[in-house]
């Protein structure tokens, strides 16, 4: 079996060698090799990866490392891999949100010198996606009861309030102290401007802590389970095409 991480692809080299670092622990975990796929920016692709596995394919796991169900995960990645021909590719759920990241936002926080009474802000990268944004209030939602403080929304890219804009609503209100909590996989161009948004403290991206290669490595676990989908027998039966199906 196979087993491939795709994640977005940034240009800044330290978040490329983040992802590959996040393999190389699933890895370790699993005693497999697993493989990494960029959706954009970068390659290899998804369907350049699943055609140069092998001559006759083995069934194949693809785990999505984005933390939502936006368009990468709902139209480009199925794209990619009907591109690639391999008849037996299970696709999983997306890594968030959930209680997992957010155990991992939350020990995050606390590393980072965060305290109650704290203003928190959730910087995510932002989507027009109306499914990835419900996903990203639902984060914030989740963060906020299990810490018991106040989480607001903060955009680095797509979307309104912005990162700086959020921190200065918090300020408004009288916020002693702002952190925000990085809602991004690896270093790059957002998780930048979230250090340049103003906030007091800033988390790490979630790629880097430890938690998330033993995320990451349980859906590769649970998709090899005895009746995972294929996504092409999914998208033989559907009328609908691949790059419209919907994975979550």
């Amino acid at each position: 079996m196979s087993l491939i991480l795709t994640a977005h692809g940034t240009r800044r080299a330290t978040g490329v060698a983040m992802i590959g670092d996040l393999a190389a622990q699933v890895s370790a975990r699993l005693d497999r090799t697993v493989h990494v796929a960029f959706v954009d920016v970068l390659g290899p692709t998804p369907s350049e990866v699943l055609s140069s596995l092998d001559t006759e394919p083995r069934p194949a796991i693809v785990v999505p490392a984005f933390l939502s169900r936006g368009y990468h995960v709902r139209a480009d990645l199925p794209a990619h891999i009907a591109a690639s021909g391999h008849p037996n590719v299970t696709v999983t759920p997306a890594l968030g949100p959930g209680p997992e990241i957010t155990h991992i936002l939350s020990r995050q926080l606390a590393e980072s010198g965060w305290r109650v009474g704290d203003s928190v802000i959730l910087g995510a990268a932002g989507t027009s996606d109306h499914r990835a944004r419900r996903d990203l209030h639902h984060a914030a939602a989740l963060l906020s009861a299990l810490t018991g403080s106040r989480v607001d929304l903060g955009f680095a890219a797509v979307g309104s309030p912005t990162v700086p804009e959020a921190v200065a609503a918090a300020r408004g209100r009288g916020a002693r102290r702002v952190v925000v909590a990085s809602y991004l996989l690896a270093d790059g161009l957002f998780q930048e401007r979230l250090y340049q948004s103003g906030a007091d403290l800033v988390t790490r991206p979630l790629g880097a802590d430890a938690g998330l290669a033993r995320l990451v490595a349980n859906r590769f676990r649970r998709a090899a389970l005895p009746g995972g989908p294929a996504i092409n027998r999914l998208c033989r039966q559907s009328t609908l095409s691949p790059a419209t199906l919907d994975l979550s």
